[in-house]
C-alpha cells in the first residue's frame, strides 16, 4: 500500500471477472446515473445488484421503507453491500487529481462517468465507495497473504481436519461485509436503534448474527467525514477491524492493539492528515489532529516514554488505549508489515480460527499465551526483543526504512 493510492485499472477488471450477474437478485433497471441498473453493463463494472439483498437484521426494501426521507443508493458488489444516503459532493481543488484519477478508471467500465467532473452525484459517490471498499479488502488480503481459495464456500462443514477457515468464502464469514453512509446524526440513531437495540451517535460495528456479517454505519456530519478524504479513510479504518475481526471467521476478540494499529495503518495510508479513534461504549476516547506520527513516536522513542508490547498486548478496552499508545500500535503494525510481512500474516492466521480440543466450537483461552508464543515463532523474538527491533527502525534514517 502507498499514500494517496489511486483505484487500480486492473482492480475493476478483476471485479469483473469475478462477479458475473446473479440472476436471483433484483436488477431492474434504476435511475443509477452510472450504469442505469442495466445488467450488462453493471456486470462490466463489477456490480452485482442495486438492492434486493438482505442488510442488517432486515433487507434493503425494509430499510427504505423506514428511512422513507431518504433516497439510499444501494449496491453490492463481490465482496460488500452498501447503502449511501448522502448528498452530492462538491470535488476540492486539492481532491481533485485523486479523484479524478478514480473516476477515470471507473470510466473505463462506465461511459456515463465523465473523470473531470467537479460534482459528484449520490449515485456516482456510491460505486466510487464501492471500488474503494473493494480495495481495501484486496489489500487486506495481500497483507495476510492469502488468496480467497482457502476459505470454505458457505455451505460445506469442517470435519474437523486440515487447517480452520472459518464458515464461508468472505474471509471466514458466511455474510458480506457491510458499510452504510448516513447523512446525519439523527438518521443514524435511528438506524441503529431500529436494528439493533442501539442508541449511540458514533459510527457504530455491530456483528449481525443472523446472516453472519459485519457492519458498519457512519453519519457525515460527524467530524470531518463532510470531506472526501476524511470519509474515505474512515471507511478504511472502521472495515480494517471488520476485516480483522471477521478473518477465519468472528467467534471471539483478538488484541486490540493489533486491531487498532491495522486499523490506523489502512486510513493514514489513504491520508494521513485525517485519523479516527476507537473508544469505549460512552467513551469519547482520545482523539488528536496531529498530521506526523513519525514525528510523534520518534520522540517517544528518544525519551524512552514509548508504550512496550508487553503493555500493548495486555490491553483489553479500547477506551484504555492512550493517544501514545495509538501512535505506537499504528508504528509497531507498519513496521511488521514493511519488515516481516510474512511473520505479521502469520501472528495473525494463529490467533484466528482458534478450534476447541474436540472442534466443537472456537476458543480463544489463553490467547495472551498464542500472542506471546507466536512472536518466539514467528519473529525468533520475544517481547523485549521486538522492542529493540521495532526501536532501532523508527531511530533509523528514513531512507533506510
Amino acid at each position: 500500500m502507498s499514500p494517496n493510492k489511486i483505484l487500480s485499472l486492473g482492480l475493476l477488471a478483476a471485479l469483473a471477472s469475478m462477479a458475473p450477474a446473479d440472476k436471483d437478485k433484483k436488477n431492474e433497471p434504476t435511475n443509477c446515473t452510472v450504469c442505469e441498473g442495466l445488467p450488462e453493463v453493471m456486470t462490466a463494472g463489477g456490480i452485482l445488484s442495486h438492492g434486493g439483498f438482505a442488510f442488517g437484521r432486515s433487507d434493503t426494501d425494509g430499510i427504505d421503507e423506514f428511512h422513507g426521507n431518504l433516497d439510499i443508493r444501494w449496491i453490492e458488489t463481490e465482496h460488500f453491500e452498501i447503502g449511501y444516503a448522502g448528498p452530492s459532493y462538491k470535488v476540492t481543488a486539492k481532491e481533485r487529481k485523486t479523484i479524478q484519477a478514480e473516476l477515470a478508471a471507473l470510466a473505463e467500465f462506465f461511459p456515463e462517468v465523465k473523470p473531470k467532473k467537479s460534482q459528484i452525484d449520490p449515485w456516482l459517490r456510491a460505486h466510487l465507495f464501492a471500488v474503494r471498499c473493494e480495495q481495501i479488502y484486496a489489500d487486506f488480503m495481500e497483507i495476510m497473504q492469502v488468496t480467497g481459495d482457502e476459505f470454505p464456500d458457505g455451505e460445506s462443514q469442517w470435519l474437523g481436519t486440515g487447517p480452520y477457515w472459518g464458515e464461508g468464502p468472505y474471509l471466514g464469514q458466511k455474510g458480506k461485509y457491510e458499510l452504510l453512509i448516513m447523512p446525519s446524526e439523527g438518521d443514524l440513531v435511528a438506524y441503529l436503534s431500529e436494528q439493533f437495540g442501539v442508541q449511540s451517535k458514533k459510527t457504530n460495528r455491530w456483528n449481525v448474527v443472523e446472516v453472519d456479517t459485519i457492519s458498519v454505519t457512519m453519519q457525515l456530519r460527524d467530524a470531518d467525514l463532510k470531506k472526501d478524504p476524511a470519509l474515505h479513510g474512515h471507511v478504511a479504518f472502521n472495515l480494517a477491524h471488520n476485516l480483522l475481526d471477521g478473518f477465519k471467521h468472528y467467534s471471539y476478540d483478538t488484541q486490540i492493539w493489533l486491531h487498532e494499529g491495522l486499523a490506523h495503518y489502512f486510513e493514514r495510508e489513504i491520508n494521513p492528515k485525517f485519523n479516527s479513534f476507537d473508544s469505549g461504549e460512552g467513551s469519547e476516547g482520545v482523539m488528536s489532529k496531529k498530521e506526523d506520527w513519525d514525528k510523534e513516536v520518534l520522540l517517544l522513542v528518544r525519551g524512552d516514554k514509548a508504550p512496550r508490547m508487553a503493555e500493548l498486548a495486555s490491553i483489553k478496552n479500547y477506551a484504555d488505549l492512550t493517544l501514545d499508545q495509538h501512535y505506537v500500535t499504528w508504528s509497531m503494525v507498519k513496521f511488521l508489515i514493511e519488515e516481516h510481512a510474512t511473520a505479521f500474516a502469520n501472528i495473525n492466521k494463529t490467533l484466528h480460527g482458534r478450534m476447541s480440543a474436540d472442534g466443537s466450537k472456537q476458543n480463544s483461552s489463553g490467547l495472551d499465551d498464542v500472542h506471546r508464543e507466536a512472536f518466539k515463532t514467528e519473529l525468533d523474538m520475544n517481547y523485549s526483543q521486538f522492542d529493540r527491533a521495532w526501536k532501532e527502525w523508527v531511530l533509523a534514517p528514513k531512507g533506510k526504512k
